[in-house]
């Protein structure tokens, strides 16, 4: 499936043939409430009527707004989701968010491509 632009255009969604879905960020990207709804829209929208495990990739995301940050709360079309950042900032946004917040399934921060994938398609986990 050919990835879909996000509302407002800041970021990207695709199904991939591996069957997970992919919300990219785009770089230096402030999310606010509206950006937050726009991407949990356009998952939900990719997955039908289904659930897919989601990675989220974050890197070198500047801002995510308080607002935004609770709309990642609500459950969507994703299973579990794994969190992808390359910086301390994205740590501390992403365990900020995992402090605050109740997430609606299994969420984890990674730095590394590779254990997030394989954390993501572990099943019963």
């Amino acid at each position: 499936m050919e990835p879909v632009l996000v509302d407002g255009g800041k970021g990207t969604v695709e199904l991939r043939t591996d069957g997970v879905i992919h919300l990219i960020w785009e770089p230096k990207v402030r999310i606010e409430m509206e950006d937050a709804q726009a991407a949990m829209a356009a998952v939900n929208r990719i997955a039908g009527d289904g659930t897919y495990p989601m990675l989220v990739d974050m890197a070198t995301t500047e801002n995510v707004s308080m607002p935004a940050r609770s709309v990642f709360s609500v459950p969507c079309a994703a299973s579990r989701i794994a969190l992808l950042g390359t910086s301390p900032v994205d740590r501390i946004l992403a365990n900020f968010f995992l402090g605050v917040h109740v997430p609606p399934c299994p969420t984890r921060f990674f730095t590394s491509r590779t254990e997030s994938m394989k954390w993501l398609q572990e099943t019963g986990k």
